[in-house]
């Protein structure tokens, strides 16, 4: 086959302790996952269904490098996230089976434009603009679940330059791993390659040019990020 224009290049991450490289199909995002967020974000998270949103894979940002402050926005919000990578793809996935479908997990901050989000929502629109704009998916390396295990519980947290800004813990999750592969799964098929952040806990807050944001996850490390003037 000839393309017609230059292929672009695959969107991957790295896998710890292996050369190889984990090459990534779609980014989910599930909205308002953590109960204390929801209620700092305006809404009941006893009554409502869990929500995705999408980013495109070509957002990924890998730790330690550098992001330029995003256009369009002047209140950049960090959310520390735990990010499930799919192996063997489905449909209709039972709960029971859903963590078979996981190949590792990896810690990731879901970069938003708060303000053009808020506008958004009170216009009744999507949020594309504000969630999956360039650059807006920090995310450190794989680590596989054969060697990690699964996550039901273990600390997660962020820091702005040193100051704690997010902190909880994987079992405050309302919606678990393997709820949100099956629920994820009756809405859309999931393939190999496909990531899902699973929600971020309460303390979101802003990020400025010169910040630098350690997003961290017990057992998996962390991914360090600076953000830069644009």
């Amino acid at each position: 086959m000839t393309w017609a224009i230059p292929a672009p290049e695959q969107p991957f991450l790295p896998i710890t302790n292996s050369d190889q490289k984990f090459p990534v199909r779609r980014i989910f995002c599930v909205g308002q996952n953590y109960a204390a967020h929801a209620r700092e974000m305006g809404s009941n998270p006893e009554r409502e269904l869990p929500f995705f949103f999408t980013k495109p894979a070509d957002a990924l940002v890998p730790d330690g490098a550098s992001i330029p402050f995003p256009p369009g926005t002047s209140n950049l919000h960090h959310e520390v996230e735990l990010v499930v990578a799919i192996g063997k793809g489905g449909a209709d996935i039972a709960v029971d089976e859903a963590l078979d479908h996981v190949w590792g997990y990896a810690v990731g901050n879901d970069l938003t434009r708060r303000d053009v989000q808020a506008d958004a929502k009170s216009a009744g629109r999507p949020w594309d603009m504000a969630k999956g704009f360039d650059r807006s998916a920090p995310c450190g390396a794989l680590h596989p679940a054969q060697s990690v295990g699964h996550f039901a519980q273990g600390g997660i947290s962020l820091a702005v330059n040193g100051e704690l800004r997010q902190s909880s813990d994987i079992s405050d999750l309302i919606w678990p791993v393997a709820d949100v592969i099956s629920y994820l799964s009756s809405l859309v098929e999931l393939h190999a390659g496909d990531l899902i952040f699973t929600g971020t806990p309460e303390g979101v807050g802003p990020l400025k040019p010169g910040d630098t944001c350690v997003a961290q996850i017990d057992g998996l490390g962390s991914v360090i990020n600076k953000v830069q003037q644009s």
